[in-house]
């Protein structure tokens, strides 16, 4: 595995700081396990979903359907979740998620091969799928800061997000080639990597201490909401990558590139899905490395107009190997934001608050991805897929602008290496 510094570079003439292996920080490895397993089965039923709910219908309001059924239950819930996160053994909930999307994937892979899929079972499944991830997503945020010290968590998120974003890569090329086999041989690998994921979570090592049981009340968001207002930074961060995700994500019409624009079928679209993981892969080994010791809140601005431009190209284009590039690109640029937001979301909360400000994090970045879907693919029924996808990178690049105005703290944020709870 491997290894992070304990501090970042000295300045001067100091030696350098000694370098700790990931395996040396209990939990750690079986954290990584369990997530990359968990987004590689993501990734598989993702290309699965959108490939056969479009060859059901051949409906891109269909495609926009399975975003806003995963969204809606992740909206209604997200915030019951984060109570819960607060309140309750959170690895036991991740546990109880990961066994739910399990059993889920089983039951599709057993509607696919045997012939009576419909789709209103995927939008079924999905909506399944939507209301475990609202509750497994805010615990598995807090997961990290309490495995790694604080001074090394932005390398330990780098490392995460690489393996994350390697499991990103593999999981939707494989799912294409496994999808020439049928939806069902997809959902059965989903169903395996779903339990690995739970096993990893069951050996995460992490001290459960309970808490008062607090009601859950409009109270106990009111105070995530003053909390959040008095940060304006990290409510910038978080907004300006939800507005860049809801414009700017192309992802809900990759099966209809692959299949009407690009003409490159299944394993096309595999490829079109690995893209982003590609050039996140790449970004994230650097930035292990490398971090953002300087300038972050500037970098994340640059890379979110970045993200702007690939979605402008992968719009415009016709060939595979460009749209590939600029969807590379584009998701390199996005992992720039995931690192400078998850420092300053995970960084500035004390863990009493890390359930409630995780699950409005998600509320505003996770549902986006559903509710970008549904976006691109109403638009797309209405001005057709290559406007809706250069819409969004034109909105994308309209609202990094904006945002520099409305938080100019966050364009002078400088380093992550030193944010600690306020």
């Amino acid at each position: 595995m491997p290894s992070i510094p304990v501090s970042s570079a000295p300045s001067g003439g100091e030696p350098p700081p000694a370098v700790v292996p990931l395996h040396r920080h209990p939990g750690l490895p079986a954290f990584l396990v369990a997530r990359t397993a968990s987004s590689f089965s993501a990734c598989v039923q993702a290309v699965a979903v959108g490939w056969q709910i479009y060859a059901l219908t051949h409906s891109t309001t269909a495609l926009a359907l399975v975003g806003l059924a995963q969204f809606l239950p992740m909206a209604g819930l997200l915030l019951p979740a984060g109570h819960a996160a607060d309140h309750f053994n959170r690895r036991m909930i991740v546990v109880t998620c990961q066994c739910i999307e399990a059993l889920s994937a089983l039951l599709m892979a057993i509607g696919a091969l045997g012939g009576w899929t419909t789709p209103w079972m995927i939008y079924a499944m999905v909506m399944v799928f939507g209301a475990a991830r609202a509750f497994e997503m805010p615990c598995q945020q807090t997961f990290l800061p309490s495995l790694v010290p604080v001074h090394v968590f932005p390398r330990a998120a780098a490392v995460s997000s690489s393996l994350f974003q390697a499991a990103a890569v593999t999981g939707p090329s494989v799912g294409g080639l496994l999808y020439g086999a049928g939806a069902g041989v997809c959902y059965l690998v989903c169903a395996i990597g779903f339990a690995c994921a739970c096993v990893g979570t069951l050996c995460i090592r992490l001290v459960y201490t309970p808490r008062p049981r607090v009601p859950l009340s409009l109270a106990t968001f009111v105070e995530v909401a003053h909390f959040m207002r008095a940060r304006p930074d990290m409510l910038g961060a978080i907004s300006l990558d939800l507005f860049a995700v809801l414009l700017g994500g192309a992802t809900a019409m990759l099966p209809v590139f692959a299949s009407d624009i690009l003409h490159a079928g299944p394993l096309g679209l595999g490829l079109l899905r690995a893209a982003p993981a590609m050039g996140a892969v790449v970004c994230s080994v650097i930035l292990v490395w490398r971090p953002l010791n300087r300038r972050a809140g500037a970098r994340m601005f640059m890379a979110v107009a970045i993200f702007g431009v690939a979605t402008l190209v992968f719009a415009l284009s016709r060939s595979i190997a460009v749209s590939i590039i600029a969807l590379a690109v584009l998701g390199a640029a996005d992992v720039v934001s995931v690192v400078v937001r998850g420092a300053l979301v995970q960084l500035r909360t004390p863990d009493s608050m890390r359930g409630r400000v995780s699950a409005v994090n998600m509320l505003f970045i996770g549902s986006s991805n559903q509710l970008g879907e549904f976006e691109s693919g109403m638009v797309a029924s209405l001005i057709g897929p290559v406007g809706s996808v250069a819409l969004g990178g034109i909105g994308t690049l309209a609202i990094t602008i904006a945002w520099i105005r409305m938080f100019p703290g966050l364009w002078r944020l400088d380093r992550l290496d030193d944010i600690t709870p306020e």
